[in-house]
């Protein structure tokens, strides 16, 4: 089981003229909506690395047709103009939720080690954002919200620690019943962190969740999960090899190199369409057949 890239190409690099988004764009959200695909990526100024220097991070928007031709807007739609954002919002992941999208993504202060906090926009078109503040005045990031109510409550996925965890929210205000529900695996290529990708989308088995794992070398990779329909806090399984890893050159060498990382699964009527970055630096656009996705005792972890 494993996902198959639409290009062995970058479907989205930077702009050299575009001062906000010359040196990197990547860990792009994406939705699929009025019949085309929308893309919400992080964009950077001169690298989105400490070792580059005091970056600043964007969000662009882009749209495609078929996933691997893009046309984006000139300039961004989220910049660094807020307190938590001094150093801009980064790695937005977006669900829709009673008709309306809910943007999570990362506010980078910079003002203090561990400077990241967990943020909340709302819009009606993609293009237009309400930003909605903090949601965990914590260190904390890789989160989003399940596309659907839990009884009262929304769900929140995020990351403490190495951890993925799981908390519940009647109003987008207040959080409880915080549950770590993965943990990285001793020895192998998701033995230091892990992080969701995109939010947790719909398979017949129950939800099906994307994951990054990173390794002792800090290589990153993407795993899957299979997370219980009624009771997402309980993991059916989990597969025990990574669906994607660096191949590409532009994957392999960058401003972080041999990284794989994504923010966005998109369920479409055969298949899970997933937008990746490579090396921190370009996006690529890859998916697997639901066909594909079989759920055995020799290839899943119980």
């Amino acid at each position: 089981m494993e996902l198959t890239r639409y290009s062995r190409d970058p479907v989205l690099g930077p702009v050299p003229e575009h001062a906000w988004e010359r040196a990197a764009v990547f860990n792009a959200a994406a939705v699929f909506e009025d019949r085309k695909y929308h893309m919400i990526y992080r964009a950077t100024d001169i690298g989105g690395h400490e070792s580059f220097g005091d970056y600043k991070n964007a969000l662009g928007y882009a749209w495609s047709e078929n996933f691997v031709d893009w046309q984006r807007l000139p300039e961004p739609i989220l910049t660094n103009d807020v307190p938590q954002e001094l150093r801009g919002p980064e790695d937005p992941r977006i669900v829709k939720l009673e008709g309306r999208f809910y943007m999570t993504y990362t506010g980078f202060g910079g003002r203090f080690p561990g400077d990241h906090r967990i943020c909340l926009a709302i819009s009606d078109d993609l293009k237009h954002w309400e930003r909605q503040g903090v949601l965990l005045d914590e260190e904390n990031k890789n989160a989003a919200f399940f596309p659907q109510k839990f009884g009262d409550d929304y769900l929140l996925l995020h990351r403490r620690g190495a951890d993925i965890w799981i908390a519940n929210t009647p109003d987008f205000k207040n959080y409880s019943d915080h549950t770590s529900i993965m943990a990285p695996i001793a020895g192998g290529w998701e033995s230091r962190k892990i992080g969701i990708a995109g939010p947790p989308v719909l398979h017949d088995q129950g939800w099906l969740l994307i994951y990054h794992a990173v390794d002792e070398k800090f290589q990153y990779r993407l795993g899957a999960a299979l997370l219980d329909r009624d009771n997402p806090r309980r993991v059916l399984a989990r597969y025990s090899q990574p669906l994607i890893s660096s191949e590409e050159e532009w994957e392999r060498q960058g401003p972080v190199p041999n990284v794989i990382f994504s923010c966005a699964t998109i369920e479409r009527d055969d298949r899970y369409d997933i937008i990746y970055a490579g090396a921190d630096s370009m996006i690529g656009s890859a998916f697997i057949l639901k066909s594909d996705v079989v759920f055995d005792k020799e290839h899943w972890l119980v």
